[in-house]
């Protein structure tokens, strides 16, 4: 099919290029005729919840419920009227004749209560409905800008995912998330996570013999490679599941009507394992399986409501105030009967007449009327409107703080917050690697050398070692807008490396241009094992070059040599390597910088076993060391200074190792010189909080977190450890009220843990960002700093409200109780 779309150009030399690749030429006539055989690589969101299905959750408060049946029942009373005369011998009530306006105006108690409760319902259900059109919209916005690498008509462009249609080839590499299924063409080291879709945590190795299937939602965790795109959007794995799962909308119509018969557990679980993939793709899908729980069982919902500290107070004294209005309204009642039966039986001595039952039905009526008109002064109807009004106000302001609260608590609690767990990359810097420090030729440089100071056979060297050694797809673009910085694509450290290239005044992509990626004779990419990568180019007069770079620990034990000042390699010994970690990488360590060693090895013409890795990753030659350091944002010190005034603890929680987090710390003013707080890796901190059998012991943990401000070489679990650890903390008077930073999928469960969670709007995956009940649309540590600002906001202008509330009902109730009782039971009770 459409023979005339395909492009020769696209065919490549590679080595390990089995098949040969013809990749899609770009034509308009051609895309649209794949999208409509093949679909769309977007996935149908859920349908949002309707405006009058959030009116509906709104009426579910219980301070409104009460409102409600007081409103009602004074509403009905008020069109009561005690039919017939007073018969004389039955008596008198001891209440004052009602006044004929009085008796007319009676229903407006009941009215003006059901219209504050519907303008605190629509205020909600329209907070609600805006928050959710504002987070589509983000979500929107955010897919528009997710881009994938793609090769059209033999070039590498960056497309939008929900352009990639069936047929086109995929450029994949580690970190990626890939948009839709497809078959492996070629491959350097490939693994893939397939947790997502099948919830084991092994990486599964994908090569073109064996296993070359790709699937959508899953993550590159190791190599790289291309694949020809077979299956998009619904038709993906990933969209299978969801159509599973009834995301679509007609699914969930039939599953309504079918109800769930057999096999639900089981999908459940699928649900569970396969929620990855469903919120990488579509956020909003995720909560398909838990909406259905919900329905089904209210009760999922209390945890939600619970976390609200906020909530759960007012909730409580919305309960007392009832109540206490409900006593009052019984003694109230409680007193007028039995005032009337000791005046009438007791005192005046009348018998209980048959005839006159009716009357005194119709009195007891009536003192009921008196009882409810109590009650419904005592509950504080002003006070959800209060409550609604001001959360909404603080959302609104939020947003221009770059806060998007996806669920109304989030606001107020943030309020209470008293410890935040924040990530360090992105947050607290600017997740903008740059080479600061360097070590060549003997000499350290504090500051990036003129290029003048090397040889030039040292300078083609580096650049070299740079330019080849790293992922293509890792480039340094020119600033969006002028005056701003480069822009950095693809692997972080990479595009440091890379700077420093183009700070030596030379050209990286010339070099790349002269050894294009179809030159590279083996790559040994990066992956966790290894800590390094190393590329193997032919040489030109023959033999072959292989370039090695990674974290220095790393490549300078499998140094044998080293390039001195005059660019000759020098022979390069243990003692010269413990001299050159003392004076050279500590310091650069304890700067914070990371280091990462440049070398390179020369092989002759006998080509040798490039499978046995221990043998070619050893006798290299050092060409460089220099020092990475992603700079501190300059305001989170000022953001930080101002937690602790606030009674805030901040902790550092971080993958980098311990020296790289301690000088972060202390730049950031999380740690300061003369502290006595703790900074831990995470092996240390699982060792002195884990018993023998590796379960967490909290009163163990409880000995640890206090002290604790950095949590370095961390895994995502040790941060829900920690977090969990925190919360469940019975150590001091109150809860500790904790709020998390989180980008990563697997920042998820921390993130649904915390009280808070916050998600990052740019770097943050789309996992996170469900988990999460705000999310930071600038990604920055001050925007946390803002939230705590709105919300001790929000609590001091509901405590004010409150005192005025609560003085006006207290009063209202004390005036309603003595002027139907006391006021009608002679002068002596007053005297």
């Amino acid at each position: 099919m459409c023979d005339d779309a395909l492009s020769p150009s696209c065919m490549t030399s590679s080595k390990e290029l089995v098949l040969p690749g013809l990749c899609l030429s770009g034509n308009p006539a051609d895309l649209e005729k794949r999208r409509q055989v093949f679909g769309h690589n977007v996935i149908p969101p859920k349908k949002p919840k309707t405006f009058l299905e959030l009116v509906w959750e709104a009426l579910q408060d219980v301070t409104l419920i009460i409102l409600e049946i007081a409103a009602i029942i004074s509403l009905v009373l008020s069109f009561y009227r005690p039919a017939g005369e007073e018969n004389e011998l039955c008596g008198q009530a001891a209440t004052a004749p009602e006044d004929e306006s009085e008796a007319q105006a009676g229903w407006i108690e009941g009215a003006a209560i059901l219209f504050s409760v519907i303008i605190v319902v629509l205020v909600t259900a329209f907070n609600d409905w805006s928050k959710e059109k504002q987070f589509r919209g983000l979500q929107n916005r955010i897919e528009q800008e997710q881009k994938f690498s793609i090769i059209r008509n033999g070039q590498l462009i960056q497309l939008p995912v929900a352009e990639i249609v069936v047929g086109d080839i995929a450029q994949v590499k580690y970190g990626d998330l890939l948009p839709a299924d497809g078959v492996l063409i070629q491959g350097n080291d490939l693994k893939i996570d397939e947790s997502s879709l099948t919830g084991e945590s092994d990486h599964v190795k994908k090569s073109l013999e064996k296993d070359p299937m790709l699937l959508s939602g899953t993550h590159v965790m190791e190599g790289s490679g291309r694949m020809v795109v077979t299956a998009v959007g619904i038709n993906s794995q990933t969209g299978i599941i969801l159509t599973l799962l009834g995301v679509n909308e007609d699914d969930e119509g039939e599953k309504k009507k079918k109800g769930k018969k057999q096999g639900v557990p089981e999908n459940r679980n699928k649900a569970k394992t396969q929620d990855g993939v469903a919120l990488e793709i579509q956020p909003l899908n995720s909560q398909e399986g838990t909406d259905n729980e919900e329905k089904e069982k209210k009760a999922v919902k209390l945890p939600k409501k619970e976390k609200s500290v906020l909530q759960g107070k007012l909730t409580r004294l919305a309960v007392q105030i009832g109540k206490a209005g409900l006593i009052m309204s019984a003694l109230t009642v409680f007193i007028l009967i039995l005032y009337f039966v000791i005046d009438n039986f007791v005192i005046n001595r009348r018998p209980w007449l048959p005839e006159c039952t009716p009357i005194y039905i119709q009195y007891f009526v009536k003192f009921f009327i008196i009882g409810v008109t109590v009650l419904v002064v005592a509950v504080p109807e002003g006070l959800p409107l209060a409550v609604t009004i001001s959360l909404a106000y603080s959302v609104k302001k939020m947003m221009k703080d770059n806060n998007l609260v996806r669920h109304l608590d989030a606001c107020e609690t943030m309020g209470n917050a008293t410890a935040i767990c924040s990530d360090k990359t992105g947050t607290l810097t600017m997740n903008r690697m740059t080479v600061v420090q360097a070590y060549i030729g003997g000499i350290h440089y504090r500051q990036i050398p003129s290029p003048d100071v090397f040889l030039p056979k040292v300078l083609d060297l580096i650049v070299n070692g740079i330019s080849i050694n790293s992922a293509y797809t890792s480039k340094i673009l020119p600033p969006e807008k002028e005056g701003g910085l480069p822009r950095q694509v693809g692997n972080k450290t990479e595009c440091a490396l890379l700077g420093f290239v183009t700070d030596l005044k030379q050209d990286f992509q010339a070099v790349r241009n002269e050894v294009p990626e179809e030159k590279l004779y083996k790559v040994y990419t990066f992956n966790s094992v290894r800590k390094s990568m190393s590329t193997v180019i032919r040489n030109p007069n023959g033999g072959f070059r292989m370039y090695s770079k990674g974290a220095s620990e790393i490549i300078l034990r499998k140094c044998n040599r080293i390039l001195d000042r005059k660019g000759e390699a020098v022979p390069f010994k243990n003692k010269d390597r413990d001299d050159m970690v003392r004076t050279v990488i500590e310091p650069m360590a304890s700067d914070g910088l990371r280091t990462i060693c440049i070398a390179y090895r020369d092989f002759d013409d006998t080509e040798p076993s490039w499978d046995n890795e221990n043998e070619i990753l050893t006798e290299l030659t050092c060409i460089a060391v220099v020092g990475i350091e992603d700079p501190v944002r300059p305001e989170v010190p000022d953001a930080i200074a101002k937690c602790k005034q606030a009674g805030i603890t901040v902790r550092m929680v971080t993958g980098d190792n311990i020296n790289t987090a301690r000088a972060i710390a202390t730049k950031c003013g999380i740690l300061t010189p003369g502290d006595d707080f703790l900074c831990l890796e995470g092996k240390e901190f699982n060792r002195l909080i884990r018993n023998e059998k590796g379960e967490v012991e909290q009163e163990k943990l409880d000995k640890i977190w206090p002290k604790l401000r950095v949590l370095a070489r961390s895994s995502p679990t040790d941060k829900h450890t920690l977090v969990k650890g925190i919360i469940d903390s019975t150590v001091g008077e109150h809860r500790q009220v904790v709020a998390v930073t989180g980008d990563g999928t697997n920042d998820g469960p921390a993130l649904k843990k915390a009280d808070v969670g916050f998600a990052m709007g740019i770097a943050g995956t789309d996992v996170a960002k469900e988990a999460s009940d705000i999310i930071l649309t600038d990604d920055n540590f001050t925007s946390i700093v803002k939230a705590v600002m709105w919300g001790r906001n929000v609590y001091d202008s509901i405590s004010k409200f409150l005192q005025f509330q609560l003085t006006v009902n207290v009063v209202a109730v004390i005036v309603a109780f003595t002027g139907a009782c006391i006021t009608q039971v002679k002068a002596v009770w007053v005297g």
